[in-house]
């Protein structure tokens, strides 16, 4: 075979992170953040009012652009908890690679 392989679907390109839904129940107000490998850069998200029953999944936007992403989902006053469900984090590749 000629010419050159290209790893689709590695997992390894870069990619636009623009939204992620949460199925979550709980109280109190649920606070997320994307942050950057090595943590160079953070982008806090919109917060989400919490309630026991819900049959809401609320899109949450963010502007991410990065190879990979951590996700950090917290509380901040005592007595406050949640139970996810589900996390779906919408993505597009947008690069295959860094330029060289």
């Amino acid at each position: 075979m000629g010419g050159t392989a290209r790893e689709s679907g590695s997992g390894e390109g870069i990619q636009h992170f623009n939204a992620v839904r949460y199925r979550v129940t709980g109280t109190g107000f649920l606070k997320s953040k994307f942050y950057s490998l090595d943590d160079e850069f953070t982008d806090t998200l919109a917060d989400l009012p919490m309630r026991e029953k819900s049959a809401i999944e609320p899109t949450i936007p963010c502007n991410v652009i990065s190879q990979r992403v951590a996700l950090e989902i917290s509380t901040v006053n005592i007595n406050e908890y949640f139970k996810i469900n589900r996390i779906i984090i919408f993505s597009k590749e947008i690069f295959t690679s860094f330029p060289e």
